[in-house]
């Protein structure tokens, strides 16, 4: 299934990240990448405002995944896990989200930060983060509770399943 058949493309998602093999875990494992996202012309009205918001939402396709398991083994554990309990990346829809750094806008160029997004990857939308709205404590946390304490806190070293 190609991302033609539900939803188009708004842009482009350039990266360094060339390949899946050895790319952060998540975006706060990504800080300092930077990239740049290029929006199509059609859809370049739509960036009225963003500047204003110093992170955004990029949910994309998970271009390169071709098939998808519902039992993964994420990477903060050795046990299979349910794919809708983990971040893995192959999904059934291969849907993926992250929150970065919103640097600049020139012309139809977003100029981004703290990534961990392949290079290529079709954009599909994006959603300003509101500090206010999004940021949520957790009194639960799954299965990661008890695997989190082995990992480091470090900004450099938190990455997630």
């Amino acid at each position: 299934m190609s991302t033609q058949e539900y939803y188009k493309p708004i842009g482009i998602i350039h990266t360094p990240i060339k390949v899946p093999n050895g790319a952060p875990i998540q975006p706060s494992a990504g800080t300092k990448i930077k990239g740049s996202v290029e929006i199509f012309p059609e859809y370049i009205k739509g960036l009225k405002d963003l500047l204003g918001f110093s992170h955004i939402i990029l949910i994309y396709h998970f271009h390169q995944n071709k098939t998808y398991s519902l039992l993964v083994k994420p990477f903060l554990d050795n046990q299979l896990r349910g794919v809708f309990s983990t971040r893995a990346p192959s999904r059934p829809n291969s849907i993926g989200l992250s929150i970065v750094r919103l640097q600049r806008i020139k012309d139809n160029i977003l100029y981004i930060q703290d990534l961990d997004i392949i290079d290529g990857t079709p954009l599909l939308d994006i959603k300003p983060f509101i500090d206010y709205f999004d940021n949520r404590k957790t009194n639960q946390i799954g299965w990661i509770k008890d695997r989190i304490s082995n990992f480091s806190k470090t900004k450099s070293d938190k990455r997630f399943c």
